[in-house]
């Protein structure tokens, strides 16, 4: 076609001229993910052309290092060091962020929506701590700031949650959305190695970074679930608002002895919407291994969610790796392509924490104020009239035992195990009583405390 440019392939063979403009795209992040997304790009550029009805190119990647190896596949004239060759470059119409972290991440998004630049970004903890103020930005801008593989990667929940099901009002969302914390908890339970071992071999895997601590901690799945949150209940629940606890002080026997009670642990990410209170938790918790997220072994992420509608959905598939965020991103990239210069930016209703007030003034509610059933693990004195002194306690606290087992007794030490569950009790009561407990002279340790979700 004449005053097309003519434009081939990595390997070098002309493609065919796809009529239209080239929608020019600035790529911030050029790890993992980053040249996953160069290398869609640049390798199917000729389907991408078909899909989108015009060319999509990628124009300029900023990187930190240049000078740095790089797949061969991504020609160094696209490289850069200097974000305002993408930012303040106004042929470049779309900028895709995976760089990751808050600095200089936020700012650069901010910059590209102010500029009328559509952005995707992969960045949760971005989107979880700025979100509302970028949508906002967004839509002052009449541009798209899509964020699929915030959550999940390949798993396409928020795009559901933002269009297909978004007539429906969501009561709770239960999710495993950080891999190498369920591949940790899957090593711990099947083949009962310890924390540090299961640790040990998911760095050696490529699943946990050097630095452990966003994942175990369980820091990575509360920006996740206040993205979901903000999603499905329209009300802006931020990280500060979701109780977190991590797994490291998880023991192997744990898992036996839940798997004789008939349960799995599973790190659960859990929001619920009940009357004008919202509630949202991180921690590892028990579920009945005939659940479905009980299911959910390795790498794999999870997302049930429970609408009025639609009653429950899961969501399963890879939550994590270059394949799977790749996948997310270049999906997105591809939708704001192939509407570009037809359709408005997203209406305010989809943004997660919305300026818009919801219909009624929900609360986030405290954990004291959680009301579940209880697993509790003691290391107690091995003589009569133990466990009555415990029951008393919980009994003055509301507390039910539902079951009591006596496990590993050490007769040497004159001690032994006991593992106690409860019938549904409230938080600050286990608490209370778990410190009375732990007063008594009979009680050498309180070693576990995990919540049942049923």
């Amino acid at each position: 076609m004449a005053g097309q440019p003519e434009h081939k392939t990595p390997g070098g063979s002309e493609s065919p001229e796809i009529p239209g403009d080239a929608i020019n795209v600035g790529l911030l992040g050029l790890g993992v993910v980053g040249g996953g997304v160069a290398a869609t790009l640049l390798e199917q550029r000729d389907a991408i052309a078909a899909r989108v009805g015009r060319p999509v190119n990628l124009k300029k990647a900023l990187v930190r290092d240049a000078a740095r190896a790089r797949d061969a596949a991504i020609p160094t004239d696209l490289i850069t060091t200097n974000p305002e060759e993408i930012l303040a470059d106004g042929d470049i119409r779309l900028v895709v962020e995976v760089i990751g972290g808050v600095s200089p991440a936020t700012q650069y998004l901010k910059d590209a929506l102010a500029g009328g630049k559509h952005v995707v970004t992969a960045n949760k903890e971005v989107m979880a701590k700025h979100g509302p103020e970028l949508l906002s930005l967004a839509r002052q801008n009449r541009v798209n700031l899509l964020f699929e593989a915030s959550v999940g990667g390949g798993i396409p929940i928020v795009g559901c949650l933002m269009k297909e099901l978004q007539a429906n009002q969501f009561r709770s969302i239960r999710s495993i959305i950080n891999g190498t914390t369920n591949y940790i908890l899957t090593r711990m339970a099947n083949d009962h190695t310890d924390f540090h071992q299961a640790l040990a071999e998911a760095q050696e895997q490529g699943y946990a970074e050097a630095d452990p601590a966003n994942d175990i901690e369980g820091i990575d799945a509360v920006y996740k679930l206040s993205i979901l949150a903000g999603l499905a209940f329209h009300h802006r629940v931020a990280p500060e608002d979701i109780y977190r606890q991590g797994i490291a002080h998880l023991q192997p026997q744990d898992f036996r002895y839940a798997s004789e009670l008939g349960y799995a642990i599973k790190s659960l990410a859990i929001a619920t919407l009940e009357n004008e209170d919202i509630q949202a938790r991180v921690y590892p918790a028990l579920i009945p291994l005939g659940d479905m997220l009980a299911k959910v072994d390795g790498v794999y992420n999870a997302v049930e969610v429970e609408g009025g509608l639609c009653g429950r959905v899961l969501f399963h598939g890879r939550g994590a790796g270059r394949g799977p965020t790749t996948s997310a991103v270049v999906g997105d990239l591809l939708e704001i392509a192939a509407k570009l210069d037809s359709e408005p930016a997203p209406a305010p209703s989809a943004a997660p924490g919305a300026a818009s007030p919801p219909e009624r003034p929900w609360r986030i509610k405290s954990i004291d104020d959680l009301e579940c059933k209880y697993f509790l693990r003691l290391n107690i004195a091995d003589r009569p009239g133990v466990l009555a002194q415990i029951a008393r306690i919980l009994g003055e606290q509301n507390i039910s035992i539902a079951s009591v087992l006596q496990k590993d007794t050490n007769p040497a030490a004159q001690t032994a195990e006991i593992v106690i569950t409860t019938h549904p009790a409230r938080e600050s009561s286990v608490q209370k009583s778990l410190e009375l407990v732990a007063n008594l002279e009979v009680v050498q340790e309180i070693s576990s405390l995990l919540r049942i979700e049923e």
